[in-house]
C-alpha cells in the first residue's frame, strides 16, 4: 500500500469540551513538602499551566497555524504515520528528512520547517518530518515492536514513496537513533547525517554503554563530571524511563485518562530538558496533540520496545555532523565521532534546540549540508 492522503488537524468541539471538563475535575495532589522541582513538577507550577490550557489557550488558533504546514498520513509496515511535508519554492532545495525525539512530536519543528523551506538566504530544504510511530497523529499504535531499526526502515520507505532519491537526515534523541540507523541502512540515499546533543543527554546515555565509566578517571575533573552526571540520572533522573521500559500499559491508563496527569509528564520533562524554555502556548500545542492523538501510551509502548530491542543498527558511511547545545567539554569525550565530521558547539540550548534556538539549528544544518557540497 503507497496511498499518502493529505490530512487535516480537525478535533471536534466535544474532543474540546472534554478536555476543559477533565482538567476542571482535576483532583490535585497538595504541594511537594520539599522546595524544589527534586520531587518532580510542583503543583503551583502545574495549576498555573492547567488554568492556562483551560482559559486563555486557544486551541483553533493553533491548530489553524499547524494546518498551515502541508500534512499527510500513510501506512507502512500496519503503522499510520502523520507527516509534515513542506517543500520549498527553491529549484535546488536540498530534502531533508527530520526526526523528533521524546516526549515530543513533529510539532517540534514548524519554526524550524519555516526558516529551512524559504530562508532569507542560503540553502533551502524540502522538509519531511514524520511523528514517531505511536507519537503525535501517528496513532493508533498498530502493535509491539517499534523500537528504532523498524522505525528507520520505515522512514526509508517513506522517502522512496515521496520520490526522492537522494536526502539528508536529522535528529535529536530518539530521532538521532533512528537517523543514524536510516543512514546505515540506506547509505546510498542518504546525503549526510546531522544530530543535535547536549552534555546531559550525553551523559544520561553513556549510562547504558558498557564500560564506559569503567574508563573514566574520577581524578580528571571533565570525566568526575561525566560520572557524577551519570550517577545523577541512574539515581534521580531515570524514573520515568524506568517505569515506561517495564510497564508502559499500567502508566499508560493515566496518561490516556487525564490531561493534568499528561501535561505534569510532558512539562516536567521541558523544565528538566531545556536551557531557553518553549513558550507556554507551544507547551500546551505539543501536550494537547498528544492528548488528542492518545499518544501518551503509545509512546511509553515504543519506549519499551527500544529497551527490548536487540538492534542497534549499522555503521554508516555517510558523512556525519554534530551540533552540541550547552556545550562543555564531557560531549567530545564519551559520544563516539568520526574525527573528520562536522561539530559545532553552542553555550545555549539544550535537548530540543528545534524549538530553543531554531535559527541556530537552522543555520548548522546549511553550514553542514553545504559543506558536503
Amino acid at each position: 500500500m503507497n496511498d499518502i492522503q493529505p490530512f487535516r488537524i480537525a478535533i471536534e468541539d466535544s474532543e474540546l469540551d472534554d478536555l476543559r471538563s477533565r482538567i476542571e475535575r482535576t483532583r490535585w495532589a497538595n504541594e511537594s513538602p520539599a522546595p524544589g522541582r527534586e520531587r518532580g513538577i510542583r503543583s503551583s507550577e502545574l495549576r498555573a499551566l492547567a488554568d492556562q490550557w483551560t482559559g486563555s489557550y486557544d486551541w483553533r488558533a493553533h491548530e489553524d497555524r499547524l494546518n498551515a504546514i502541508p500534512q499527510f498520513t500513510t501506512e507502512i509496515d500496519g503503522q499510520r504515520i502523520h507527516f509534515f511535508h513542506a517543500r520549498s519554492s527553491h529549484p535546488d532545495a536540498t530534502a531533508l528528512l527530520v526526526t523528533h525525539g521524546y516526549p515530543s512530536s513533529n510539532i517540534e519543528f514548524t519554526r524550524l520547517i519555516e526558516l529551512l523551506t524559504e530562508p532569507e538566504s542560503g540553502r533551502a530544504f524540502h522538509v519531511v518530518a514524520p511523528s514517531l510511530p505511536g507519537y503525535g497523529f501517528s496513532t493508533p499504535l498498530s502493535g509491539s515492536g517499534w523500537a528504532m531499526g523498524r522505525t528507520a526502515r520505515c522512514w526509508i520507505e517513506l522517502m522512496r514513496r515521496l520520490g526522492y532519491d537522494r536526502y539528508g537526515v536529522h535528529g535529536g534523541d530518539v530521532g538521532a537513533g533512528v537517523s543514524g540507523m536510516v543512514a546505515g541502512f540506506d547509505a546510498d540515499h542518504v546525503a549526510g547525517c546531522h544530530v543535535v546533543t547536549d552534555p546531559r543527554t550525553a551523559a544520561n546515555t553513556a549510562t547504558f554503554l558498557p564500560g564506559l565509566a569503567d574508563n573514566l578517571d574520577p581524578d580528571d575533573p571533565v570525566d568526575k563530571l561525566i560520572v557524577d552526571r551519570m550517577k545523577e540520572f541512574r539515581t534521580s533522573g531515570s524514573g520515568y524511563l524506568a517505569i515506561q521500559n517495564t510497564r508502559p500499559q499500567t502508566i499508560g491508563y493515566g496518561l490516556t485518562d487525564s490531561p493534568t496527569f499528561l501535561l505534569a509528564w510532558i512539562a516536567e520533562k521541558l523544565q528538566d530538558w531545556t536551557d531557553i524554555p518553549p513558550e507556554t502556548e507551544q507547551l500546551l500545542t505539543m501536550v494537547s496533540v498528544a492528548w488528542f492523538g492518545e499518544a501518551g501510551a503509545s509512546a511509553a509502548h515504543t519506549l519499551y520496545d527500544q529497551a527490548h530491542s536487540q538492534e542497534w543498527g549499522a555503521p554508516s558511511s555517510v558523512p556525519q555532523g554534530m551540533s552540541v547545545f550547552g556545550a562543555d567539554p564531557t560531549v567530545r569525550r564519551i559520544v563516539p565521532f568520526p574525527e573528520d565530521g562536522w561539530w559545532a558547539e553552542h553555550e545555549r540550548g539544550l535537548h530540543f534546540p528545534a524549538m530553543e534556538l531554531p535559527e541556530v539549528l537552522a543555520d548548522d544544518l546549511r553550514a553542514f549540508f553545504g559543506s558536503l557540497s
